[in-house]
């Protein structure tokens, strides 16, 4: 049982109330609830910091009592993020103490409430935002205030996963460098979901996008793909080899912005790219490759090097503009207007997307868990 290992236990109230009828001058109701508990549930559990797949395991969970201003939700999916990996491993800086359930953001169904909630209703559907730890298992409880309702009508897969890597590209479109129509940014990593999302967030407003992907096999195909989200422009890494890569742009103005999320040389591809006074910002290092920068791109470009860290955004009391950027997200997605590539897997065969997450299977889809 997960009870003695000081996790905050998934619990869920039975919400039984009674009502009773009095008052000198009229009616008045007082809602009672009485004892209440969570139904079993499973986990997936690290209780200590390694190699995820030797690490974390699925586990019974106890129940547990629901408090009075608490929401028991029921999940339905959730993602493998590489920060999901990372805070397994003991490396990400934010990070919860083992033993831990994994997990950081996903999408689930309100079983019950206590007894003083009242934003939310059993059948709700609904996200925590800002996203928070433990994730991966049935059924969690947790404040009302972490719970953001949304509509049915978005797939889960897209509900599960709107809160960390589409956010993060909405707000350094927009948050960054001020981008008008006609303006061009550049990124490497043009694959991740993210990239993905940038490209499409991009061309909404109708923003240029040149787009550096790694060498692959079947990298026409990939290519096209990008493309079909609206990338004006994709090269390889290899295809950049050229002195002046200024002169692949056609007609696409020279980009003021940039996004990073490799390092080492594909960074560097992304500061050639750059017009004068333009910036970089870095939100990953996959290659795990420092950036380096050449003196004269600071002296005789002028350019700017900055950092975007999602979660640090969120602790600056964001937490209702973050929610109101999260519904035109979702209205995107049900229009049709955002969309990535993603791979549902059973929550019983957890180990098998854990092991895709990881990198084991080669270049694979964002795993999403199916509860």
């Amino acid at each position: 049982m997960l009870r003695h290992f000081g996790v905050h236990a998934p619990r869920l109230a039975f919400n039984c109330k009674s009502r009773l009828v009095g008052g000198c001058n009229g009616q008045s109701l007082i809602r009672r609830a009485f004892s209440a508990a969570s139904p079993p549930s499973k986990a997936i559990v690290y209780e200590t910091h390694g190699a995820p797949d030797a690490v974390a395991k699925l586990v019974e969970v106890a129940a547990a009592e629901v408090k009075e201003n608490e929401v028991c939700v029921k999940m339905l999916a959730a993602p493998i993020n590489p920060s999901d990996i990372n805070r397994i491993q003991g490396v990400y800086p934010v990070r919860p103490e083992p033993p831990a359930v994994g997990g950081y953001e996903g999408v689930g169904e309100v079983h019950s409430v206590g007894s003083s909630v009242t934003s939310l209703s059993p059948g709700d559907r609904v996200i925590p935002s800002p996203p928070s730890f433990g994730t991966w298992q049935t059924y969690i409880v947790k404040d009302e205030n972490v719970w953001h309702k949304i509509e049915k009508g978005v797939p889960i897969e897209y509900a599960a996963t709107i809160t960390v890597n589409p956010l993060t590209a909405l707000l350094m479109l927009e948050q960054c460098v001020t981008l008008n129509s006609g303006d061009t940014i550049v990124q490497n990593g043009a694959t991740s979901m993210v990239g993905q999302c940038v490209i499409q967030l991009a061309k909404s407003r109708g923003i240029h996008s040149i787009n550096i992907i790694r060498d692959r096999p079947g990298v026409d195909e990939v290519k096209e793909r990008l493309k079909d989200l609206g990338a004006d422009e994709v090269f390889t890494e290899n295809e950049l080899e050229v002195k002046n890569v200024k002169s692949l742009l056609g007609g696409i103005p020279e980009p003021e912005l940039g996004f990073n999320c490799v390092g080492g040389h594909a960074a560097s591809l992304i500061l050639k790219f750059l017009r004068q006074g333009g910036t970089m910002v870095t939100y990953g290092g996959m290659s795990k490759k420092p950036v380096t920068v050449s003196t004269s791109s600071f002296i005789f470009k002028d350019l700017s090097l900055r950092g975007f860290w999602l979660q640090k955004w969120l602790s600056t009391d964001k937490a209702e503009e973050s929610r109101r950027m999260i519904d035109r997200l979702l209205r995107l997605v049900q229009e049709g207007k955002l969309k990535y590539k993603m791979e549902l897997a059973p929550f019983d065969d957890f180990n098998t997307a854990l092991d895709k997450a990881l990198g084991k299977h080669g270049s694979q889809p964002k795993q999403v868990i199916k509860f």
